[in-house]
């Protein structure tokens, strides 16, 4: 997945909604400089009635010009 004029970047996303909102969350870092995301890993806690949700990204970003 690795795209030349790109740095790889690892992140770890969270949300108390969902693992698409963690996605989100994680990618909103890098804004409109994102290529490509790949999910590397996937957890979540259950604490009594809530939960959060935790995903491992790589990101591709566009190299600054």
């Amino acid at each position: 997945m690795e795209h030349a004029g790109c740095v790889v970047t690892e992140v770890v996303g969270t949300s108390d909604e969902s693992v698409e909102e963690a996605i989100r969350n994680g990618m909103v870092r890098v804004g409109q400089s994102l290529e490509w995301f790949e999910v590397t890993g996937v957890r979540s806690t259950v604490l009594g009635s809530a939960e959060r949700f935790q995903v491992d990204l790589r990101l591709g970003v566009r190299r600054a010009a």
